[in-house]
């Protein structure tokens, strides 16, 4: 036989070849399917913690929430350390937004003059980086003065600290 005619011959030769290859043909897809169906149907199943309504509800939940109040509406009144750990001091602790610090005299000086009653109409209205309320919608007139009255007072001001509002009678 020629090099040529060896091209074109089949590897199988004989009839029991040619069982074995058919055999096979079928076979091996069929055992690999098989195998493929085991591990989709075996995967983790998961932790019945993790379907439980609460598991559930918490991750799906929204990243922030918005509450939206009456200006003056908190439940209880806060005192003037709590208003400024709250919220004045992430400015006026730093000095950011060109706020002044808590304790600068020469910053303070020119606003303290103002007096009080100024102060707390420029805090509820908000002035140049600062908020209206100071970021906190809930304050009442009553919590920024005290909260003022606390900032100023440790930067040289001498104010006394205002009256509770009277609580109007429940009708």
């Amino acid at each position: 036989m020629s090099n040529k005619d060896s091209e074109h011959e089949s590897m199988i030769k004989t009839p029991t070849q040619l069982a074995v290859v058919v055999v096979l043909a079928f076979v091996v897809p069929v055992v690999l399917l098989i195998m493929l169906a085991q591990f989709v149907l075996s995967a983790r199943k998961p932790d019945a913690a993790t379907l439980s309504q609460e598991a559930v509800v918490a991750r799906i939940k929204p990243v922030a929430n918005v509450t939206i109040s009456e200006a003056g509406s908190s439940g209880g009144v806060r005192s003037g350390d709590e208003i400024v750990k709250a919220a004045c001091a992430a400015c006026h602790t730093t000095g950011a937004a060109n706020a002044p610090k808590i304790g600068d005299k020469g910053a303070w000086g020119p606003r303290i003059g103002l007096g009080l009653d100024g102060l707390v109409k420029s805090a509820i209205k908000g002035k140049g980086g600062m908020p209206p309320r100071g970021g906190l919608p809930d304050l009442s007139d009553y919590e920024i003065a005290r909260a003022i009255v606390v900032m100023t007072n440790q930067s040289g001001a001498s104010f006394k600290e205002p009256a509770a509002p009277k609580v109007a009678a429940k009708k």
